[in-house]
């Protein structure tokens, strides 16, 4: 008797080790910026299609530029693309960081900024492409997609594609950084505007003279939407208490002056944080994975 209970702990044991080891297989996590000058540790996390010649997105999750959503916005998304036949690649973006969100030390100290946040989209589309014959993907198929202040980081990929912020990093990359299809999700996109979220505004920026009107200016996307921009999808909800829905319809706005290709999106209901898990939004606001997935079938078709 104890043999047989000594055997199906064995057991348990090793298939309990076996999954785990398949779950650390499956994402294959690792930091970005192994092997480069860049002293910084930002993990990039694979959640892989079955198949070869898939898109491939990489999510960005939201959290003011402070923190990150990782669960709701970045694993749970990860999985329904994936399920979906959409390579994902969750980014753990640099943040001003919990500390930095109390104790307003980056007065002093530099800590985390701009534009640590886009270059750290900016070379994981570098490396997403140079590596897609390994991760099956179509390297002319690759998109950003991002929650709340992610989503101010994915159309800052969009439209700052050839700023030159990787060369800062000491990577010169040989793959084109423009997107080929962007997603910001509820996004924050005015630094200037009433409908400014300030907290994502100081998480981005930094502190005291950091904020400068030149640099509100600078990172308001509203201002810098541009032709050659890659196709738009863009989603928020018009009860959002976090964002306000006005900044949506201010990047709708200037790319519909500037004639980007774009979906643009806006529920009535839904709220905000809710990335692609139905339970935290309405069933009028989850209706967004369909239309995003119906979109990107129609621009690769």
């Amino acid at each position: 008797m104890l043999h047989q209970i000594i055997k199906r702990i064995i057991t348990l044991a090793v298939c309990l080790l076996c999954a785990l080891i398949a779950t650390a297989a499956d994402k294959q996590t690792f930091n970005i910026w192994e092997g480069t000058d860049c002293k910084a540790k930002v993990k990039l996390s694979p959640y892989l299609a079955e198949g070869s010649g898939n898109p491939a997105c990489i999510v960005c999750p939201g959290g003011s530029y402070f923190w990150l959503d990782r669960k709701t916005e970045g694993e749970g998304v990860a999985e329904w693309l994936r399920a979906n036949g959409i390579s994902a690649f969750v980014l753990e973006y640099r943040t001003g960081g919990i500390a930095g969100f109390i104790t307003h030390y980056r007065l002093l100290a530099r800590g985390n900024r701009y534009p640590d946040m886009l270059q750290d989209v900016q070379r994981s589309i570098q490396l997403v492409r140079e590596n897609a014959g390994e991760y099956g993907i179509d390297p002319e198929c690759v998109g950003v997609m991002g929650f709340s202040a992610g989503g101010h980081l994915t159309a800052m990929s969009g439209m700052f594609f050839d700023s030159g912020v990787l060369q800062l990093a000491g990577v010169t990359p040989e793959v084109s950084l423009r997107p080929d299809f962007i997603a910001p999700i509820y996004p924050v996109v005015s630094l200037t505007d009433r409908s400014v979220h300030k907290r994502s505004r100081r998480g981005l920026l930094g502190e005291g003279r950091a904020i400068s009107r030149e640099m509100k200016d600078s990172l308001s996307l509203e201002k810098h939407v541009r032709p050659d921009m890659p196709p738009v999808f863009l989603m928020n909800c018009v009860d959002d208490p976090i964002v306000k829905y006005r900044n949506s319809e201010l990047l709708d706005s200037a790319m519909t002056a500037a004639g980007v290709e774009h979906r643009y999106v806006q529920y009535r209901t839904g709220g905000h944080g809710f990335g692609a898990t139905a339970s935290k939004t309405t069933e009028e606001a989850i209706a967004w994975k369909d239309e995003f997935l119906n979109w990107l079938r129609g621009i690769f078709k």
